[in-house]
């Protein structure tokens, strides 16, 4: 893609994981660290570079983290409504009454599986950084047939203005040729929302089947 720079570095896999995250209806914010899962392969390969920052013409991506706390939350909470029938398609996130010690929580969260390479988190920013004008979320896959999932949100006023689809075009050239995965899930774009959410309680209803014995 042209006006896109990406540069990135090998972050540290030492730090622990805190709780707190946006949890969204219909999937797990962080499945490979559920049961079983947390043994089974790295979600991304350990010479895998992770962009830690990407330029395009009129954003930026950045690691969400504890310096971005003030901006991300003023995001949100300024499209509580749209953001819950949109993204999280729950009251559970974003809501009144969130306090900031749940929002750095959060941010902490995010940096921490960032940093242990379990899922990543991008702030969308103007050039300037100055705001923010939403979220790209890269998680593994807990549906069989994919091997990752993005999800992605923009504020309502970016909403308004078209930049959702702006994001979400970027974005599947971005992780086409970025990362290295085969398959990725696009919920609500690439795969609509009913069919997402039945292959979700498909895997879960799997996982919790016992096993036949011999």
């Amino acid at each position: 893609m042209r006006n896109l720079r990406i540069t990135g570095a090998a972050l540290a896999l030492t730090m622990a994981m805190v709780a707190g995250s946006p949890v969204m209806a219909g999937d797990d914010p962080a499945p490979a660290e559920q049961g079983h899962a947390a043994e089974a392969s790295p979600f991304v390969p350990a010479d895998f570079e992770v962009p830690t920052l990407v330029e395009a013409e009129s954003f930026k991506l950045v690691p969400l983290g504890p310096d971005l706390v003030k901006i991300d939350f003023d995001a949100y909470m300024s499209s509580i409504e749209h953001l819950q029938k949109t993204f999280s398609r729950s009251t559970s996130w974003p809501h009144e009454g969130i306090s900031d010690a749940d929002a750095m929580k959060d941010m902490e969260n995010e940096q921490a599986r960032f940093q242990k390479r379990s899922s990543f988190a991008y702030a969308v920013l103007p050039p300037d950084g100055l705001r923010e004008r939403g979220c790209i979320y890269v998680y593994p896959s807990n549906v069989d047939g994919y091997d990752a999932v993005v999800r992605m949100w923009v504020t309502k006023a970016e909403y308004d203005a078209g930049f959702e689809d702006e994001l979400y075009n970027f974005a599947t050239n971005w992780i086409e040729t970025e990362w290295p995965f085969e398959k990725v899930a696009y919920p609500g774009h690439s795969v609509d929302w009913e069919t997402w959410d039945a292959l979700v309680e498909a895997g879960k209803a799997g996982e919790a089947a016992p096993e036949d014995e011999g």
